[in-house]
């Protein structure tokens, strides 16, 4: 069997697991609803039972967070491929020969289409987290805004790692020590394209989302096919409302930040640190927004969507697996690496940062720097971290 067959049939094992996972997760939420004594025996739900139950709603993954580990009730279920992940869709841009430009490779990087993250008619925000555009086409064209979902959904988000330590009267104030990031978007990749697993997921029977209105709700639903991308799409275009938006959100799944932050905050009391850490895990590049042109300027376009409200379609979601399961469950594969790999390669390069007061990124030259020289080993056991602020 070659590596493209398992690729799909892993593939097809993660549309299974994640569905299964939802169905269970319902369950447990029924048995609960029924108000269940704390302590008795609980009777499992059979299968038929199982099959009968609708699709989770308050605890829909299309209003849940970034980061769906193994804590969220119903990981987004499979709906369909993006553009083929192996072959992210070039830009406009055209080689000599005629075809489409293929897109640049840089070594030591995973390989993507980097001008998908900053693309023309696009403006990034200040924070990074989105891209918007106002292109007519966009809002006009179902065909183009289908093109462009499926192109923005080969890229994944940028997770991150925010570690900050400071000493003062609350730990929010104060003089920082240290406040170090990391990027996890590697995790994503793996080198080898047909072993990716991301794909695209609509908002689904019952599920709370923006589906066109001001506000979250379960209807209307469409169907069509794409997984409803092009339903959507076409519902969008042929929206008459004066302001509108159709949003992309990228996600990742299977990814235990909770354990991960417990190993970062026993590595710092284990450095004897006499302040307070903040470990947050923001992410970036992970909301592709597209909003019907400006009437007649961006201050009276905002002041219209105050007072009328802006339809809002956010239904649609780029899914990256960090794994196929969430952490210890049988079975699982990770894209790149298991959490428990990633920390012991990072753990010492992330002491030595931590160590050394850093204030910046901890990149691939301090993980070499550390196994080539051994810098964190050569560290004090403790630490001076100096007077009290």
């Amino acid at each position: 069997m070659d590596s493209a067959t398992e690729a799909a049939l892993e593939k097809a094992r993660l549309q299974e697991q994640i569905l299964l996972q939802s169905h269970r997760d319902q369950s447990s939420l029924a048995s609960t609803s029924r108000g269940t004594p704390s302590g008795s025996n609980t009777v499992p739900m059979t299968e038929e039972e199982l099959e009968s139950l609708p699709t989770p709603s308050q605890h829909s993954p299309i209003s849940a967070p970034l980061y769906l580990s193994q804590r969220s009730l119903t990981p987004p279920p499979y709906s369909g491929p993006s553009t083929p992940a192996q072959e992210p869709t070039p830009s406009q841009d055209s080689h000599p020969g005629g075809g489409p430009k293929p897109p640049p490779r840089y070594p030591g990087l995973p390989a993507l289409d980097y001008r998908l993250y900053n693309p023309p008619l696009f403006d990034l925000s200040a924070d990074k987290t989105t891209i918007k555009s106002t292109a007519a086409h966009l809002s006009t064209s179902a065909d183009a805004l289908v093109a462009l979902i499926r192109q923005q959904a080969t890229v994944p988000p940028k997770p991150q790692i925010h570690i900050i330590g400071r000493r003062g009267s609350s730990p929010n104030s104060g003089k920082v020590d240290f406040s170090i990031k990391l990027n996890l978007l590697p995790l994503l990749v793996p080198e080898d394209p047909r072993q990716r697993m991301d794909y695209l997921r609509c908002v689904g029977p019952g599920e709370v989302a923006f589906r066109g209105g001001s506000k979250p709700s379960t209807a209307p639903e469409v169907e069509g096919d794409g997984g409803g991308v092009d339903a959507w799409a076409a519902r969008f275009v042929a929206d008459s409302a004066s302001v509108k938006a159709f949003v992309l959100e990228r996600v990742v799944v299977n990814l235990d930040v909770e354990w991960l932050e417990g190993q970062i905050r026993k590595l710092v009391v284990g450095m004897k640190y006499p302040g307070s850490v903040a470990v947050s895990f923001p992410m970036t590049h992970h909301r592709v927004v597209v909003q019907n042109p400006d009437r007649v300027n961006k201050f009276i376009t905002s002041v219209t969507g105050f007072f009328a409200g802006k339809r809002k379609y956010e239904v649609v979601k780029a899914v990256w697996p960090f794994a196929t399961m969430p952490r210890g469950s049988e079975g699982r594969r990770c894209a790149v690496q298991s959490e428990e790999v990633w920390w012991k390669e990072w753990r010492g390069p992330i002491r030595y940062a931590i160590a050394t007061k850093r204030q910046g990124w901890v990149t691939n030259e301090d993980k070499l720097e550390a196994l080539m020289d051994g810098t964190p080993v050569k560290l004090p056991a403790d630490v001076d971290w100096g007077p009290e602020y």
